[in-house]
């Protein structure tokens, strides 16, 4: 059913590998190609299942969001792949799909891809004062403060990280 849906969709391009069916979809046209899955008596792609997003450090079109959909009806799914570039936003898919609210807020929080006219977009599993985005491939991967409790004190501190040369130890005697 997906397959005669997919020809009357005239701006994507659509890969097909094994049993997965991927839709390219540019960023101005995702609403309406979701709209357009989610009601057409072809489609009814009417459960989004997952909203993933993925780095691609150091292209042009740095990050890819992922939309995983499901009809129930035909049972067959879809995967629809938008990609934009590290200063573009997309729109968010809330009005159609009321689960996205979640994964978008996940999406910005860890990637810090902006979701425009989303309804409440704001840090989900990072901490408010948190400084950058954890799941970029550029985010060092001992972060930017160090936390630790302080005997003397009696509280948590917060330390920026200096990390210099000799922290790192070589030795070329072992493979480990």
């Amino acid at each position: 059913m997906i397959k005669g849906l997919i020809n009357l969709i005239p701006f994507f391009l659509l890969q097909e590998t094994r049993e997965e069916k991927i839709m390219l979809v540019t960023s101005e046209n995702l609403l309406i190609v979701l709209m357009f899955l989610k009601l057409h008596v072809f489609g009814q792609l009417n459960l989004l299942t997952c909203i993933s997003g993925v780095d691609f450090l150091g292209v042009n079109h740095r990050f890819c969001v992922i939309y995983e959909l499901l009809s129930v009806a035909f049972n067959t799914r879809l995967r629809i792949k938008v990609f934009i570039n590290a200063y573009e936003c997309l729109p968010s898919v809330c009005p159609i799909f009321i689960c996205a609210n979640w994964w978008e807020r996940e999406i910005w929080d860890m990637f810090g891809i902006f979701f425009k006219n989303h309804p409440d977009l704001r840090r989900i599993l990072t901490d408010y004062g948190f400084d950058g985005f954890p799941l970029r491939k550029d985010f060092p991967l001992c972060g930017y403060v160090d936390l630790r409790y302080n005997p003397n004190k009696r509280l948590i501190v917060s330390e920026p990280i200096e990390l210099t040369q000799n922290f790192r130890s070589f030795t070329f005697e072992s493979q480990w």
